[in-house]
């Protein structure tokens, strides 16, 4: 690792390269629910435990006639696959699912500037995205532009013009970064706070479309590599999400370029790295089995990707399963489409986590597995639920606040270290002594904070106190 240190050290200098400060969205309120029904419409999977939301069939005709007259008339039809919702009392018999039903806000946004001259915006970092786009609003219409549109497996959509230009991201340049900029959003996306997403996977789940057909384009990982002025052992990224119980000077934060030596140093461990697999454009790893106080549940041959979009972790019904059957009071809930425990339980109650990475386990935070209230206060959302029928898990940012990720895409290696923190009481107190939903949820009833404000006041960091 020394060459490699050397290698960056030099660039870190040579080009300014900083950490971009993953800044606490203000505006973001946890809901447990509506986060699985985000995860829900992202990767279209059915779920194997019962709920209110799940995926049924429809008949799709084209044409603007009439219902009741198709049948009649002919034309064409084709199936298409729907998230629908239980409406108890409605004469309907599945409800639709609205921008209202899901969690469309992010919880970190992250300071980068494009084109010359650089025009700053906050976007959505998503390693289980490979899309970069931004409201055209937002950026100057100079570029050269072809006309394109993004879909995406939930039905939201943003459609616009997509144009090269220069992505600086904590002082690294990314030249020729295609950046696709929205004219038209749909309901999910207007929600949000930020300006875009940058998407950090890989190209072959780009969404861009230029007509009807698929047009992938590019993502910025990908040009990290191919740009020549950037070392190969510099073409990585790596991430630490810190929570607000881990004091007021632990800010999250992501770098581009380097490894944060000093963290690596202070966590008293070696980088372990694994191989990544990006064969269906994911960071995707061996993660073979978990336990629970010590006790092994195996998944044989199973797959993990590391999402920095998602706020849960999605793991297998059987490793789901041993993990509340150790928690007092755990139970699974179907109106909150998920494993829920009372509010009363305290971290010492919370039995030992881990999850493996290649051959090495990581412990997850137990405060991190209480997510966020049920709607009623009386239990927590579990931060782990189930993956249904996905073939891999998805560890977010339940797992990732628990280490220090090292991406490198030029050799295909993802690498962790532990980041040890001082467990605190679950419990919400007294005085100044709330969880961080909690200070969510009160933030979010003030008046909403722009992207601009986040962008000017770059102190805004964890703005909640410890659980």
């Amino acid at each position: 690792m020394d060459a490699i240190y050397s290698t960056q050290n030099e660039f870190k200098k040579d080009r300014g390269l900083a950490k971009v400060r993953a800044v606490h969205n203000p505006n973001y309120k946890r809901h447990g629910t509506r986060s699985y029904v985000h995860l829900l419409h992202k990767y279209k999977f059915e779920p194997t435990k019962s709920g209110p939301y799940f995926w049924v069939n429809r008949p799709k005709q084209r044409g603007l006639v009439p219902e009741k007259f198709r049948a009649a008339l002919g034309g064409r039809v084709t199936g298409e696959r729907v998230l629908v919702k239980d409406s108890p009392g409605s004469d309907a018999t599945h409800g639709q699912v609205t921008a209202e039903d899901s969690q469309n806000d992010m919880l970190y946004l992250c300071k980068v500037t494009i084109g010359t001259p650089p025009q700053t915006l906050m976007l959505d970092f998503d390693t289980g995205s490979a899309d970069c786009w931004v409201f055209s609003s937002s950026l100057s219409s100079s570029q050269e532009k072809n006309h394109n549109k993004i879909e995406y497996g939930d039905g939201s959509n943003a459609s616009g013009d997509c144009g090269a230009d220069t992505l600086n991201i904590g002082g690294l340049e990314v030249k020729k970064q295609t950046i696709e900029m929205a004219t038209k959003l749909s309901e999910q996306f207007v929600s949000n706070t930020g300006d875009g997403l940058l998407g950090l996977a890989f190209s072959k789940i780009n969404t861009v479309q230029d007509g009807e057909e698929a047009d992938p384009q590019a993502t910025p990982v990908e040009n990290m590599i191919e740009q020549d002025d950037i070392p190969k052992d510099a073409a990585l990224f790596t991430s630490a999400f810190y929570s607000s119980r881990d004091g007021a000077t632990s800010k999250s934060f992501y770098t581009f370029g380097f490894i944060d030596q000093d963290l690596v140093n202070s966590s008293g461990q070696e980088i372990h790295w694994v191989e990544v697999d990006n064969t269906d454009g994911f960071w995707a790893f061996s993660s073979e089995s978990s336990s629970v106080n010590g006790e092994l549940v195996p998944t044989s041959s199973n797959m993990a990707i590391a999402d920095t979009g998602t706020t849960l972790a999605l793991m297998s019904d059987d490793a789901v399963d041993a993990l509340y059957a150790q928690i007092p009071g755990a139970t699974y809930d179907y109106a909150n489409q998920g494993y829920i425990f009372p509010i009363t339980v305290k971290v010492d109650d919370i039995p030992d986590f881990e999850v493996a990475v290649g051959d090495r386990s990581y412990l997850i935070q137990k405060e991190d597995l209480a997510f966020a209230p049920t709607d009623d206060g009386k239990n927590w959302y579990g931060g782990v639920q189930s993956r249904g029928s996905l073939p891999f898990d998805i560890l977010g940012d339940t797992f990732l606040k628990s280490v220090y990720a090292v991406s490198r895409p030029h050799y295909q290696l993802y690498k962790l270290c532990s980041i040890s923190l001082t467990h605190k009481n679950l419990r919400t107190g007294t005085g100044t002594g709330k969880g961080e939903a909690d200070a969510e949820a009160d933030n979010n009833a003030k008046t909403k904070v722009s992207s601009v404000t986040m962008a000017a006041a770059d102190f805004i960091d964890p703005i909640s106190v410890p659980l």
